[in-house]
């Protein structure tokens, strides 16, 4: 299992590998310096739109990040085996995850086993969002999928679902038992990039065809 104190410390020695402060980090990755620094003493589990974000911003692979004590990660060139029960497991705020295939860097999925421990959605803050697309199975128990517009998918044994992980989400546990689930988590594609770019760059774009149409008038 990887304890909040060496996590934090990986986060700790990221950032002073770039001469960052926290302040820096805190800017870059969107995450408020009090969070980052308890982080960093292990006084704080993180969610995982927290930890991905940071992840992004350090430029740190999410096979170094979760990577098992004594295992260093490498790129990923073959075939990467987890045996049963040998994930990197880590308690986030309301899910257990046990990422596999920690060993291979530059992956474009994230392989995760978890658990639900969350029993409700508290408010806003429990909506996590971050790039690429998402897919989870149940594996045992019920889970409700709350997205952040209102909509509700209900989920049992043997149910899946896919959607685009930028919109906010939250997984809760419904039967007796907490739910367990597989999940994978993709990088943002190629395509999704573009089309954020595109968008970002639309009203610069509209700007300038304005101002050309203008002058020519």
């Amino acid at each position: 299992m990887l304890d909040r104190v060496t996590f934090g410390k990986r986060l700790r020695a990221a950032r002073k590998h770039y001469g960052w402060t926290l302040a820096h980090l805190a800017e870059l990755s969107g995450i408020s310096i009090t969070t980052i620094s308890r982080a960093e003493r292990g006084q704080l589990a993180l969610s995982y739109e927290k930890f991905s974000a940071l992840g992004r911003a350090l430029r740190m692979d999410m096979g170094s990040m979760f990577a098992e004590a004594g295992v260093p990660a490498t790129p990923f060139a073959g075939p990467v085996l987890t045996r049963a029960g040998k994930g990197v497991v880590y308690r986030g705020v309301a899910f257990s995850y046990e990422f596999l295939g920690t060993s291979a860097l530059g992956k474009q999925m994230s392989p995760i086993l978890g658990t639900v421990h969350a029993r409700r959605v508290e408010g806003p803050e429990d909506f996590a969002r971050h790039p690429g697309e998402e897919f989870v199975y149940v594996l045992s128990g019920s889970i409700d999928v709350h997205f952040e517009h209102g909509e509700v998918m209900q989920l049992r044994r043997g149910d899946s679902l896919y959607f685009d992980s930028r919109i906010g989400h939250a997984y809760v546990s419904v039967s007796r038992e907490l739910a367990k689930v597989i999940g994978v988590i993709t990088s943002e594609s190629n395509m999704m990039r573009e089309a954020r770019e595109v968008e970002v760059g639309a009203p610069a774009s509209r700007t300038r065809r304005s101002r050309a149409a203008g002058g020519r008038s």
